[in-house]
């Protein structure tokens, strides 16, 4: 059998008819710290099917960001089973968590978590360079996504030669190059204005309309009625679903 971490990878079609590309089956997530309990998740049941846009909304605090982490393999939950692509994420040594992140899960995050003394164009190649791909390949994938976000013409240029909306679109390409399963964007409009919030919406958009999974958290109604359908969370516990 075909473990997640060898999975293939790719956008697939929205709706497929297939079993759901995340599930989360009573999620826990508890933090202990000096002996006080908080509980961030509580409860969490969620399915997630290829091809969906999803909002994840809720006040500060409420668990969003944990969820995500949780989603993207950086964290782990405390109790609940986890099935993404119809395996255990449970089961997955650390080395193959990190194959996973890798290969088919790409992050979005609020601070663009670009490396200040790479271009551009470096900057979307790094994740590519832990593959076993051949130095043409990353060229045509890196350049491929910088032309998709229309940042082809700043290949070359620095992270603090370009404003936050153009950092967030490098942020996107460097998501996107290596073709992952799913999307994962933690508050990406946070350090925008309204203009450029705007803008990478309709990015990201474009990438739903071709096929891409994601799933976004933010705290910002406008935001959340860009996706299919918007999972309210309030104290770590899912309080609402509401289909677009």
């Amino acid at each position: 059998m075909t473990s997640l971490a060898e999975a293939p990878r790719g956008y697939s079609s929205p709706n497929d008819g297939g079993s759901p590309l995340i599930r989360l089956d009573n999620i826990r997530k508890v933090f202990l710290t000096d002996e006080v309990e908080t509980h961030a998740l509580s409860g969490i049941h969620l399915d997630i099917r290829r091809g969906e846009y999803v909002a994840v909304a809720g006040p500060s605090g409420c668990g969003k960001t944990t969820l995500l982490s949780i989603l993207g393999l950086l964290d782990a939950p405390t109790d609940g089973q986890y099935m993404l692509d119809d395996k255990p994420v449970a089961n997955l040594t650390a080395a193959e968590r990190a194959r996973v992140r890798n290969r088919q899960i790409g992050f979005i995050f609020q601070a663009f978590n670009l490396i200040g003394d790479l271009t551009v164009y470096e900057n979307v190649e790094l994740p590519l360079t832990y593959r076993d791909m051949s130095a043409d390949e990353r060229k045509r994938r890196v350049q491929e996504a910088l032309d998709r976000v229309g940042m082809l013409h700043r290949m070359k240029h620095y992270p603090a030669q370009l404003s936050g909306g153009q950092q967030q679109r490098v942020a996107v390409a460097r998501a996107v190059a290596g073709s992952p399963l799913l999307l994962l964007a933690d508050e990406p409009t946070g350090n925008l204005d309204s203009v450029n919030g705007e803008s990478v919406m309709r990015l990201l958009q474009e990438l739903h309309r071709d096929g891409a999974t994601i799933i976004m958290v933010t705290h910002d109604p406008r935001y959340a009625r860009h996706a299919d359908r918007t999972v309210s969370l309030f104290d770590g516990r899912v309080v609402d679903e509401v289909s677009q």
